[in-house]
């Protein structure tokens, strides 16, 4: 696997050593092979580790298989793929209702995961998750194409650089916006399921803006934030104010019909071009 990457207009002058470590996050290890095989260049010209780049400096990386081994994933179905945006490093695509994003079995072949690494295999590239969305849970999710920009995805993620705005459906009324701070664990009695757990769970934060109420269904239409990342997050809640999510097969008392929650927006400045990358799902919920 080659790449080469053109460093962005705001890029900070460093050494090749810190642009691998501190800002790329190549593992010890590999950037060891990229040292000892003398597998960096800068403009076309070999590179040692102490060189320094700048902004406009194009810097080729060459891998070996060994570096980054490629994971066996069966194909899918590649007309199950909506892409709302795609470049040479990462993807984002419109996640259907009722699929999961990736197998639990590695015999599974219709999760989303298959269907995209069906959809990049022309390319020879392969998909690798960066965040998921629940089965039940349509819209926007990030995909990496190669291994090398996953673990800076991750980064952008906990770091709370990627934006994701949720569109939702909640029964009864709900009167003004509010953030909810509640930490979230697991069910012990149901382990499908998470519950409000103060002493033992994760911190979760989540902001709510209310949208809308109609007093014929007695809903309330709202959007929904992500501070951090918690399964089930936005249910669990939503659920814990008195407000599931309509449709929750899991946390709302008396579901009917689709799960009303849908990722509509993920925004995120790209790790290398420093472009401002904004992907919309549509339909949305209304």
């Amino acid at each position: 696997m080659e790449l080469s990457i053109q460093l962005p207009k705001n890029f900070n002058e460093q050494t090749v050593r810190e642009l691998l470590e501190q800002e790329w996050l190549v593992p010890r290890k590999v950037r060891h092979f990229l040292r000892t095989r003398k597998n960096v260049s800068i403009n076309g010209e070999p590179a040692l580790f102490h060189f320094p780049v700048k902004s406009g400096d194009v810097v080729t990386l060459q891998f070996e298989p060994e570096d980054y081994p490629i994971p066996a994933i069966l194909l899918g179905n590649t007309d199950k793929v909506n892409v709302l945006f795609e470049d040479d490093h990462l993807i984002i695509l419109n996640k259907p209702i009722g699929m999961k994003t990736h197998l639990n079995q590695p015999n599974e072949n219709d999760t989303l995961l298959n269907h995209l690494a069906a959809y990049l295999a022309p390319k020879n590239q392969v998909p690798y998750v960066v965040h998921r969305l629940d089965k039940e849970t349509s819209g926007t999710i990030l995909f990496a194409k190669n291994p090398f920009v996953l673990p800076i995805l991750g980064r952008l993620l906990e770091s709370k650089q990627i934006y994701r705005r949720y569109q939702a459906v909640i029964s009864g009324q709900l009167n003004e916006s509010m953030t909810i701070r509640k930490k979230i664990g697991r069910d012990r009695h149901d382990r499908r399921k998470r519950v409000i757990d103060e002493r033992r769970g994760d911190v979760a934060v989540t902001h709510v803006d209310v949208e809308s109420y109609d007093r014929k269904t007695n809903h309330t239409t709202i959007y929904c934030v992500l501070e951090t990342g918690r399964t089930h997050q936005i249910r669990v809640h939503l659920t814990s104010i008195g407000h599931p999510i309509i449709g929750d097969p899991l946390y709302h008392p008396k579901p009917n019909g689709r799960l009303m929650l849908h990722a509509y927006e993920l925004h995120l400045t790209h790790p290398f071009t420093g472009e401002t990358i904004m992907a919309v799902a549509e339909p949305s919920l209304w």
